[in-house]
């Protein structure tokens, strides 16, 4: 089954083999870590690339005896005891010591530019390809890693995320440990109670287009008032409102080679005026991705577009244990609803990067972290301490595909990966085209024409790609 699974995956992601480096975790927060995907910001255009250390040891040389790590909160890497853990026995193997900081995303990417213009960026970071890749590797600041993989890394590692950590040019500036997708979910006793849970196919978590349609209706005739909101008072947890949009009518978002937005399709006009016209569904500016989710929670939202698996495993804003709800609603994971039911779901992918700082003992030092946590025995606790799904199949041996047997979450979610779509989150003037996302949406909340407020905003995301 993982195999197959591992098959389907491949062939619904290698569309886009220009990818070069999308929660949001996450939407993690991107979704549980702060729900929201957040946004690399670029270091500012005056920036030049690091200098080298005048005095970098040798290539192939000894490694360091200390490094640094910056990670975003990926799961319980975000957590200090289980990082100490982690680095505690590479240091125990290696005698490398790791110097381990703590990033939010709320100000990470702030930190990172603030460090790579002082001469002062870590040696290594944990994060996705949308800042590792399409940031400041585009821009110069990363060590290309391809060196690191042979021809059994390649065959072991699934096609799709090392195609996103990968740059145009062939250079690898992340490597991956983690992928996961993006959902939405439903509160399963309130649509019982309204009877549109017969819209819901919950042996695959998919629904059709038309049956999303239903069930609205079922559950704002039987409630009442809003049950799913658009929410859209930034950017947080945009992955959302993204997949539901694409995805009702068969959209997109960038064109294949990531070169531009393509938000002003009559495929994603006929979702937002569907969207906008149906009771029951409000476009809030007043809620982010996280809002969404804490009133999903607490039973005012009946359905919501913020999700993955970190909310399904352990819902912190509910405390009532995973899969429910603060007064104790079972909670469905759904794909996103779409015209066959067939949908092409967001993906987040989490890896490993190193800041060419010039010094050629503590990128050595660099790698041998990458290849213990990503590549050996001990790849299996890195990866359960992402609470996310390895992207290679073995590493050095070890057999990857039974991580989460003893889950009955996590293997149930794995039905939803086959239906990963295009990591797109690698197009040029990706922070940019974020806001004028949000903005768009708040626009036609206020009532402006779809077309006129798609028109303006994919323009200003696609100034913002030429930039």
């Amino acid at each position: 089954m993982k195999k197959f699974l591992a098959l389907l995956l491949i062939g619904a992601m290698t569309l886009s083999t220009v990818a070069c480096g999308g929660s949001d975790a996450p939407a993690a927060e991107e979704t549980q870590q702060e729900t929201t995907e957040a946004a690399p910001a670029e270091p500012a255009a005056e920036e030049e690339a690091p200098a080298a250390a005048e005095e970098a040891a040798p290539a192939g040389g000894d490694a360091a005896s200390s490094i640094t790590l910056w990670t975003y909160p990926i799961g319980k890497w975000g957590d200090e005891a289980t990082v100490k853990g982690l680095t505690d026995t590479f240091t125990a193997k290696t005698g490398i010591t790791v110097n381990v900081e703590f990033l939010a995303y709320a100000d990470g990417d702030d930190k990172v530019n603030t460090a790579i213009t002082a001469g002062q960026a870590p040696d290594l970071i944990m994060e996705g390809p949308e800042r590792l890749v399409a940031n400041w590797g585009a821009n110069g600041y990363m060590v290309d890693l391809s060196d690191m993989l042979d021809d059994t890394d390649k065959s072991e590692i699934q096609a799709a995320p090392l195609a996103a950590c990968t740059a145009p040019g062939g250079e690898v500036y992340e490597y991956p440990l983690v992928m996961t997708a993006h959902c939405m979910a439903v509160n399963l006793n309130a649509f019982k109670e309204a009877g549109a849970d017969q819209y819901l196919d919950l042996e695959n978590h998919t629904w059709t287009t038309e049956n999303f349609i239903k069930a609205v209706e079922a559950l704002y005739a039987h409630y009442g008032d809003t049950v799913a909101a658009v929410y859209c008072a930034g950017q947080g947890g945009d992955q959302g409102t993204r997949a539901l949009v694409n995805n009702l009518y068969g959209g997109s978002y960038t064109d294949a080679a990531h070169t531009a937005y393509t938000w002003n399709s009559p495929e994603n006009v006929k979702a937002l005026e569907q969207l906008k016209s149906m009771d029951g569904i409000a476009f809030d500016a007043s809620l982010a991705g996280g809002d969404e989710i804490a009133k999903f929670y607490q039973g005012v939202l009946k359905m919501a577009f913020c999700w993955n698996i970190a909310q399904q495993l352990d819902p912190n804003a509910a405390g009532t244990g995973a899969g429910l709800t603060i007064t104790g609603d079972e909670i469905a994971f759904m794909s996103f609803p779409s015209e066959t039911g067939e949908s092409k779901l967001q993906g987040g992918i989490w890896g490993f990067g190193i800041f060419d700082n010039g010094d050629a003992a503590r990128i050595e030092a660099s790698k041998q972290f990458i290849k213990y946590m990503a590549d050996s025995e001990a790849t299996k606790d890195a990866v359960i301490a992402a609470n996310y799904f390895a992207v290679r199949s073995s590493a050095e041996g070890t057999d990857l595909s039974t991580i989460w047997a003893d889950n009955d979450i996590m293997n149930e979610y794995q039905v939803l990966m086959p239906q990963l779509g295009d990591y797109y989150q690698v197009t040029p003037g990706w922070a940019g085209q974020r806001t004028a996302w949000w903005a768009m949406l708040q626009k036609i909340g206020s009532g402006t024409d779809v077309t006129e407020a798609l028109t303006q905003y994919e323009g200003e995301a696609n100034a913002a790609a030429a930039e």
